[in-house]
């Protein structure tokens, strides 16, 4: 079991901030001492709090995410964090392309490697349910694999 997780998105106020959030409630469910955190490899969010939608699927879930910040990934984080955890294919090339060893894809913990969707693109709040069950099982089965 790794010490550290950080999963990476495209902007960090959709996908990541819900697997941050999601994978702290079940590390604490769990027993598990791990640090755990989120961030984007653009930097256009910067500073502002998940998206609308990402707060609210959390919110029915029975999670609170609405206190964390969107923040680039940096090089400290590859050489900080045991495992970093790309929500896509095209966040797994970047990441891997700053020089990470150390980086999985999350739709591999339990849906074939496929890419988790940016609900942000999705038309309502529907695509944001989808995502949010997506990730859920990914990370149950991350936690439990590692």
């Amino acid at each position: 079991m790794p010490h550290s997780l950080l999963f990476v998105c495209l902007g960090n106020i959709c996908r990541s901030p819900l697997a941050e959030g999601i994978a702290k409630k079940m590390a604490v469910e769990k027993g598990l001492a791990i640090r755990i955190d989120s961030c984007g490899t653009g930097s256009w969010h910067v500073g502002e709090p998940p998206c609308d939608d990402s707060i609210r699927v959390a919110k029915a879930h029975h999670l609170d995410i609405s206190k964390q910040r969107a923040r680039q990934i940096t090089a400290q984080d590859i050489e900080t964090f045991e495992l970093i955890v790309a929500l896509d294919e095209n966040n797994l090339r970047d990441i891997k392309a700053m020089g990470a060893t150390n980086v999985v894809k999350l739709g591999s913990y339990g849906y074939d490697n496929a890419d988790v969707p940016d609900p942000y693109f999705f038309p309502g709040y529907e695509g944001f349910d989808k995502v949010y069950a997506m990730i859920e099982v990914c990370v149950a089965n991350l936690l439990d694999k590692q």
